[in-house]
C-alpha cells in the first residue's frame, strides 16, 4: 500500500465517521507540520491522521518536533493511519488513536480511540494544540480560493 493511497482512504473514512464538515490531505502552508489529512468540524473540533506505511517512518516520526511538544501539533483528535498490524495500541503517544487499513478490502477500521462518547466526543482530546497552525491552513485554503477568483461561491446557498 502506498502512501498515497493510505491518505485517499483516510481522506474518505475522515469525512464519513469523524464528525468534520470537510477534510484537507496534505494541504502545506506556512506551518511545519504537513498534515497527511485535517479535517474540521464546527465547535472547534479539528483530527488529524497521520498516515505511515512503514515502521521505520512511525519511528521516525516521534523525534518531530510537534510530536516532541504535543501543543505544538494541530489536531484536537489525533490518530494513526496504516496497515493492519504495523503499529499497536500499545505504541501509541498518549492521547492518539489508531485505524488500521486491509491491504486487500481498502477498507479502514479504527482499533483505538481514546475520544468514544456522541456528548463528550468534541471536549475529549488535545485541549492544547497549534490553533496558529491550524488557523493559517484553513488561511491558506480560503486564499487560494480567492486567488482563483472562487471567493463568491461561499456565499452562495449550500447544496
Amino acid at each position: 500500500m502506498t502512501h498515497s493511497e493510505l491518505v485517499e482512504i483516510g481522506h474518505k473514512y475522515m469525512v464519513k465517521n469523524c464528525s468534520v464538515g470537510f477534510a484537507f490531505k496534505e494541504l502545506k502552508s506556512i506551518c511545519d507540520e504537513i498534515p497527511d489529512v485535517i479535517g474540521f468540524g464546527s465547535w472547534n473540533h479539528s483530527v488529524l491522521f497521520e498516515c505511515k506505511v512503514s515502521r521505520s517512518d512511525f519511528l521516525c516520526d516521534k523525534n518531530k518536533g510537534f510530536r516532541l511538544e504535543p501543543k505544538l501539533g494541530m489536531g484536537k483528535q489525533r490518530f494513526y493511519i496504516c496497515p493492519e498490524g504495523l503499529i499497536n495500541k500499545e505504541e501509541l503517544p498518549q492521547g492518539w488513536g489508531l485505524i488500521w487499513v486491509n491491504e486487500i478490502t481498502k477498507k479502514a477500521k479504527c482499533i483505538h480511540s481514546p475520544y468514544r462518547g456522541n456528548i463528550e466526543e468534541r471536549e475529549l482530546g488535545f485541549i492544547e494544540r497549534n490553533k496558529n497552525a491550524e488557523m493559517n491552513l484553513l488561511y491558506s485554503a480560503l486564499r487560494r480560493l480567492h486567488l482563483r477568483g472562487r471567493l463568491n461561491e461561499i456565499y452562495e446557498s449550500p447544496l
